[in-house]
């Protein structure tokens, strides 16, 4: 495997993913009620609870992507 195809491979994953990220705050903040409406007919939660579990969610998949696809990422682009 080539350092450009590993390039290329990094990149294409940190914008899939910070895509997926984008579009899974943008349902939390436009359609929250929907959204905890959803959660609560399979889980008795509160929505403090509820928007604590999706705030940690958000933050852990946020440093996921920056540790395994952006600095991985930006080492290639600076060895280069």
């Amino acid at each position: 495997m080539t350092i450009d195809l590993m390039l290329s491979l990094l990149g294409w994953s940190a914008i899939i993913n910070i895509g997926l990220l984008m579009w899974w705050f943008l349902w939390i903040i436009f359609a929250h009620d929907f959204i905890y409406r959803m959660h609560t007919r399979w889980f008795k939660i509160s929505e403090e609870k509820f928007d604590a579990i999706h705030y940690s969610a958000l933050a852990f998949y946020k440093i996921t992507i920056i540790i395994f696809n952006v600095v991985p990422y930006l080492v290639l682009r600076f060895m280069i």
